[in-house]
């Protein structure tokens, strides 16, 4: 009995640890958020003054909106994860049907080579792609900023496994119903890896929304500026700095994403869950 006790006490003691440091990792990640939260609805004056009644205003965000296009960042932004996801989902399907059903010469190879794209970032490859949308006279497009993503290894890789657990059984039943090789794709294999499709969405806009560097170099002008480059012009320090209207239009090219994942928080997580995403 004395050692039953002494085990649930310290297994009671490591999970109160366990705990504590998450919520300590939680209050840490989310801290910058919440200071960009104080600092866009208080007057400059109150952005590192945190006094409990400091008055609060919208007027951060108007002088955000007027200071630099943002809808228009905004818009860019949309028009360019739009334009990826689309790509990456008839791409990395098509693709990721024929390695999971399909045996051709080089099979293994061709996927090995995918895989092996995993491992290459793709910074590595800027100076090179840069030179071959400079010869595509599409630097400064949204088309040549979405470009080197359009295809995805990561997307193959994860609906190849989604694909290869759908029983074979299924298959050969909906070609007895006449259903040729895109029929059997659109009616067995797309509808079983939803989950797959809408974690990899997720992935996938995140990513791109948030991405900065390659559309940094390509884009040069409001047209094509997507939000991350927009706000790191705004906020750069030449053109001085207000922590609240930089604040306030951070929330601004943030606030898609934040409001996506409030109202389907629960599909979300039940995507990485049947997916196998950890």
């Amino acid at each position: 009995m004395t050692e039953q006790l002494r085990s649930h006490r310290n297994g009671s003691y490591s999970n109160g640890l366990e705990t504590l440091g998450a919520w300590l990792l939680a209050l840490l990640w989310i801290s910058p958020l919440l200071y960009a939260f104080w600092a866009a609805f208080h007057p400059s004056e109150y952005a590192v003054n945190f006094e409990l009644f400091a008055p609060i205003t919208l007027n951060n965000f108007g002088e955000a909106l007027s200071q630099a296009p943002f809808l228009q960042y905004g818009l860019n932004t949309f028009l360019l994860v739009t334009m990826l996801l689309a790509s990456q989902l008839v791409i990395c399907t098509l693709a990721a049907y024929a390695f999971a059903r399909y045996q051709f010469a080089g099979h293994n190879i061709a996927f090995s080579l995918v895989l092996v794209q995993l491992m290459i970032t793709p910074e590595i490859l800027i100076v090179e792609n840069y030179s071959t949308l400079a010869d595509l006279s599409l630097v400064d497009t949204i088309t040549g900023i979405g470009l080197p993503y359009m295809a995805s290894a990561f997307g193959i890789f994860l609906l190849r496994q989604a694909f290869k657990s759908t029983p074979k059984e299924l298959e050969e039943a909906a070609r007895l119903e006449g259903c040729g090789m895109f029929g059997v794709l659109w009616r067995v294999y797309v509808p079983l890896a939803k989950p797959t499709y809408l974690a990899y969405g997720l992935v996938s806009i995140s990513h791109h929304w948030n991405n900065f560097l390659w559309p940094l170099i390509v884009s040069n002008s409001v047209e094509t500026r997507p939000l991350t480059v927009g706000l790191g012009v705004f906020g750069a320090p030449e053109s001085g700095v207000d922590w609240s209207i930089v604040s306030a239009a951070t929330l601004l090219s943030v606030a898609p994403l934040m409001i996506a994942f409030l109202l389907f928080q629960r599909q979300f997580i039940q995507s990485f869950m049947h997916s196998g995403i950890k």
